[in-house]
């Protein structure tokens, strides 16, 4: 076995003892600090995000049929003993079987009902470091399976939003699916968004290669660039700012020159109180501005109606803008 492949066995097994320690009733104080730096070395990282995404993926791990049937293997081939064992001795003996069914399941690949699976609530974050390195951090809203098997780095993005970092290997490409477009990348920066009838993909480092499953043709994009696929295929590429499309990472949403009903359809990803427009179609037509935080509904409201001299009112938790009447002829 290479020095790389022993690496990982070793952090993945430490990070199966982890994990199963955490779920102890109780864990000191001490325990906690060295799990802290235990967990700065980037492949103990990795691994211990592996054994976590294992068991949300499959629920209760312990009583899946591959589980248990390693457990009843290690309680069989373990000695009996003369004396009941103390309880908390025996619970953390239990609990080492549970960190070796886990490493078992990890390393050699147990086809588990379900791939791991990361999503998000509306208005939540949340940041995931894969088993190869590589990280994820999920917008609003959003859902992500992970399908690594042997040669292969496929992610789908089912729907929403995510900011991928991808760790460089250059034998197995980091491809992202998402409604039949495909993103092919090594190394690189890039955010891919799903909407109802569209996957929008903006590089920010590095490069990457963009198909549809269904066509021949492709793109490739260099950083600050940007391009959407559609059923219809692949649009042009065209150039922007990629940092400032991605800053919903740092909780800002940035307009500039924005449609109004863009920039409100957009604000309404981050939070369950919604903005509606009440008025003709030219209202949604006009232009905006601005920076706002993402979920802060309310002061962007405050904001467009100052700006665009609209009227503005809150019913059952949405907030309505409509352009204001015109006085009466005198």
């Amino acid at each position: 076995m290479s020095n790389s492949a022993t690496q990982r066995s070793r952090a993945l097994t430490e990070a199966a003892d982890w994990f199963a320690r955490q779920r102890r009733l109780s864990i000191t104080t001490d325990e906690l600090y060295e799990f802290r730096e235990w967990r700065r070395v980037a492949d103990n990282a990795a691994a211990f995000a592996a054994v976590e995404a294992t068991w949300e993926a499959t629920g209760k791990l312990a009583e899946r049929p591959a589980i248990q049937a390693i457990t009843e293997a290690a309680l069989e081939k373990r000695p009996a003993r003369r004396a009941a064992p103390d309880p908390t001795v025996r619970a953390r003996w239990l609990y080492g079987i549970v960190a070796a069914g886990l490493v078992a399941a990890v390393a050699a690949g147990f086809a588990f009902q379900s791939p791991p699976t990361f999503q998000t609530r509306v208005g939540e974050q949340r940041l995931v470091t894969l088993i190869d390195g590589s990280r994820v951090r999920l917008n609003t809203d959003s859902k992500l399976v992970v399908h690594f098997r042997g040669r292969e780095r496929r992610v789908e993005l089912v729907r929403g939003e995510a900011f991928f970092e991808a760790a460089h290997d250059a034998s197995r490409p980091f491809v992202v699916e998402a409604d039949g477009a495909r993103v092919r990348a090594l190394g690189t920066k890039f955010d891919v968004r799903r909407d109802s009838d569209l996957v929008r993909v903006t590089l920010l480092e590095g490069r990457v290669q963009v198909a549809k499953a269904d066509q021949s043709t492709t793109a490739t994009l260099a950083p600050n660039q940007q391009l959407t696929v559609t059923r219809a295929g692949i649009s042009p590429v065209r150039t922007t700012d990629a940092v400032d499309v991605s800053d919903w990472r740092n909780g800002r949403l940035n307009f500039h020159e924005t449609p109004l009903e863009e920039a409100v359809a957009e604000v309404n990803r981050y939070s369950a109180r919604k903005v509606v427009l009440d008025g003709p179609p030219s209202l949604g037509r006009e232009l905006i501005s601005g920076a706002f935080n993402t979920g802060d509904t309310q002061t962007f409201v405050s904001n467009v109606k100052v700006a665009l001299d609209l009227n503005s009112s809150e019913s059952a938790g949405t907030f309505h803008l409509s352009p204001r009447a015109e006085p009466p002829p005198t």
